[in-house]
């Protein structure tokens, strides 16, 4: 017992250096990756408007970047982009808050009772497997082309990451820790709060950062089968009048909004996860 705990003082200790050198390095390193990633996408616009001119693309099949960055001010200029972004962020968040909510406290559930997981689990894997965009006109003649089909269709999308996530998480507590304070009479409550939930969080997270991307495009997939507003059902209309700078334009929207919420799910995890100190619990590109 002591050599274990000596050994975890040590990583400690290496994981405390490490993290007191890092903030000289990691401005520098932050600016210069984002520096090249600007660069990188410099890069492919100039790409794209050379081939596009050179070539003499049609402009239905693939405008050029500029045609693109017009219609987007126009869109935003106009406030059209703004008044149906209004709409899909609703859907989006509220989606994702009541699918990761229940993801959560079902994943609790099955995750400490092998008997539970059992009986439910199969049911929820074989619901995961039904492709939405069947259900997705059922969940619409159900419950109406406003926001609560949307909220439902992106919430069913969010639900299946975060389940699966913390179920592995919790699965995955020590499990020299849980007999060590079975040892010291410690009751259930008191186990999950000291282990297995902190052990879990990193993977609760990952489910939590995949949940929210998908639910972006739950609630496009929503808008697409019947809405009457939303970037999904502006892309309906932009596509039957043939404005494919525009449909670019609302996939740029789209695209920003998939990443911002990705920023800031890592945000909230570096916040909660402060004590990690590991490397290994940052999200990618957080």
């Amino acid at each position: 017992m002591s050599e274990a705990v000596v050994t975890t003082a040590v990583s400690r200790d290496d994981t405390s250096q490490l993290s007191a050198k890092s903030p000289d390095r990691f401005p520098a390193y932050w600016k210069q990756s984002r520096v090249l990633s600007l660069v990188l996408l410099g890069v492919i616009l100039f790409l794209w408007e050379w081939l596009v001119r050179a070539f003499d693309v049609p402009a239905i099949v693939l405008p050029p970047p500029s045609a693109v960055l017009l219609a987007l001010w126009e869109g935003v200029a106009s406030g059209v982009f703004i008044r149906h972004f209004n709409v899909t962020f609703v859907e989006i968040i509220a989606g994702f808050a009541a699918g990761a909510s229940l993801g959560v406290s079902l994943g609790v559930l099955i995750g400490q009772s092998a008997f539970l997981e059992r009986v439910f689990y199969p049911y929820v894997v074989a619901f995961q497997t039904v492709p939405k965009v069947a259900i997705a006109p059922i969940i619409v003649i159900w419950f109406g082309y406003g926001l609560s089909s949307k909220i439902i269709i992106t919430g069913t999308i969010a639900f299946f990451p975060v389940l699966a996530n913390t179920i592995v998480g919790l699965r995955s507590a020590p499990l020299e820790q849980i007999d060590m304070l079975r040892v010291h009479t410690a009751n259930s409550w008191q186990i999950f709060r000291m282990v297995r939930l902190p052990q879990a969080l990193p993977f609760i997270f990952v489910g939590l950062d995949v949940a929210i991307v998908l639910s972006v495009i739950g609630a496009i997939v929503g808008e697409f089968v019947g809405a009457k507003a939303g970037l999904g059902y502006l892309i309906m209309q932009k596509n039957f009048s043939f404005d494919m700078a525009s449909v670019f334009a609302i996939l740029i929207v789209l695209s920003l909004v998939g990443v911002c919420l990705h920023a800031g799910v890592a945000f909230v995890q570096r916040r909660v996860l402060f004590w990690a100190g590991s490397n290994q619990t940052r999200l990618p590109g957080g």
